[in-house]
C-alpha cells in the first residue's frame, strides 16, 4: 500500500458515510429527512439524476418526503458496496407498496421490487456528490401487471 492509497475509504467506511442516507430513504416520512441528508452529505452535495441535472441536499429532501408521503412502506436495502479510491458504488433494492400515483401508476394495492445503482464521490469523511438510477421502468411494470 503506497502513502495515497492510505487516505482511502474501506468498505465499512462507506457503510458508515452513506448509512444516514440510506436510512432517510426506509418510511421517509415518518423521519428528519432533513437531518440525516445532514449528517451523509456535505452542505453543497449534488444528486444528479442526469449527466448535468442535479438536485441539491434540500431539494432532494424534499423528493425523500414526497416519496413518503406516496409509498408510505418504502424501503432501501443496501445489498452490495464496492469502493474505488474517493468513490463508492451502491447497489441497491427499492420495495414498497404506493397509496397515491406513483411515476404514473394508479394505487392498486400491488408492490414494487426494483434495483438502484448510485455512485458516490466522498470528501471530507461525507457525500460530496451521487449519481444514481433507479429502474422505476420495471416498479411500474410491477404496479400494473
Amino acid at each position: 500500500m503506497t502513502k495515497s492509497d492510505e487516505s482511502f475509504m474501506t468498505v465499512e467506511e462507506a457503510r458508515r458515510i452513506s448509512a444516514p442516507l440510506y436510512e432517510a430513504l426506509n418510511k421517509p416520512s415518518e423521519k428528519n429527512v432533513s437531518e440525516l441528508l445532514a449528517q451523509a452529505c456535505n452542505d453543497d452535495y449534488h444528486s444528479y439524476h442526469t449527466n448535468q441535472e442535479f438536485l441539491t441536499r434540500d431539494q432532494l429532501a424534499d423528493v425523500f418526503k414526497a416519496m413518503g408521503e406516496t409509498v408510505p412502506d418504502l424501503a432501501w436495502e443496501v445489498v452490495d458496496i464496492h469502493v474505488v479510491d474517493d468513490m463508492m458504488i451502491v447497489r441497491g433494492e427499492a420495495t414498497g407498496t404506493p397509496v397515491k400515483e406513483f411515476w404514473g401508476a394508479a394505487p392498486t394495492g400491488k408492490s414494487f421490487r426494483t434495483m438502484a445503482i448510485d455512485v458516490f464521490t466522498v470528501r471530507d469523511g461525507r457525500l460530496a456528490k451521487g449519481y444514481h438510477i433507479e429502474n422505476w421502468a420495471t416498479a411500474i411494470q410491477q404496479l400494473n401487471a
